[in-house]
């Protein structure tokens, strides 16, 4: 550590193995677990929680103050997981008394230049990729998958494992499973390649795959399409999850590339 090249405040807790870069500052309400990669330039503001083994590049910028206008200096945190990855000149925006946190879950990689806004909650084992954006109170859950210079409408839910394809605008929830493309974004299939890639078998592809021909297939209103996914579909973990999923979106989820103005995308 070069720690004279540095200006960290003696009340922030760092853990043992951490490795900070020259020129780093660290304010004094931080928190940085074990075995940390800290690299040059990075400023890490009051209220970060930071885990074990994470890897900050240059030019980070974590937990600054939301850039929200409602915002008044109440104390809130931002969390980031074990093991996770942030790429160059990333910034996270702590929380608000929304909810009071922004967090990030562990293994996940946010790559160069994202920005994950107030309130948001990443999942486990996420991938951002390069310049993408997400507005506050985002919630993208475990697995997912966001395209370069992908931009998140505030309040929009993304299910787990769902891969949304580069430039993509998200304006209403992306369900778990499924890829989305084109604009307005659309319903192109399943993930089945991440799916196999995280230990799927086909069966259970498949089976993801009988729902979701239903609901965005064969034409029918989101309510009518699962009405019959609950009669006409076995039982399994990937069907309600999809169903409460649906249920408890408050957006409304993306449309079938079949369904009424999309067609001519096809």
């Amino acid at each position: 550590m070069s720690l004279h090249l540095c200006s960290i405040d003696p009340k922030a807790i760092i853990g043992q193995g951490t490795h900070i870069s020259p020129f780093v500052t660290i304010y004094g309400d931080v928190v940085i677990g074990e075995n940390c990669w800290i690299g040059p330039n990075v400023t890490i503001m009051d209220g970060a929680r930071i885990g074990n083994g994470v890897k900050i590049f240059p030019g980070a910028v974590i937990s600054a103050e939301p850039q929200d206008l409602k915002y008044k200096n109440e104390p809130t945190i931002a969390i980031i997981g074990d093991g996770t990855i942030i790429r160059e000149c990333v910034t996270v925006n702590r929380g608000t008394a929304w909810s009071g946190k922004t967090q990030i879950g562990s293994g996940c990689l946010i790559m160069a230049y994202s920005h994950v806004a107030h309130d948001c909650v990443i999942g486990n084992n996420c991938i951002i990729a390069n310049n993408a954006a997400l507005a506050g109170h985002i919630v993208i859950e475990d697995y997912a998958v966001l395209g370069g210079v992908t931009a998140v409408h505030q309040f929009v839910r993304i299910g787990r494992h769902a891969f949304i394809s580069g430039g993509s605008l998200v304006r209403k929830d992306v369900p778990p499973f499924v890829r989305a493309a084109k604009e307005p974004l659309c319903y192109m299939g399943v993930n089945s390649v991440g799916l196999r890639r995280r230990g799927y078998d086909e069966q259970t592809i498949n089976h993801i795959e009988d729902i979701y021909r239903i609901i965005f297939i064969k034409n029918h209103n989101v309510s009518k399409a699962v009405s019959l996914v609950e009669a006409q579909v076995a039982p399994s973990a990937e069907r309600d999850l999809i169903i409460d999923f649906i249920r408890k979106s408050e957006r409304g989820i993306l449309k079938g590339y079949t369904n009424g103005r999309y067609d001519h995308y096809n």
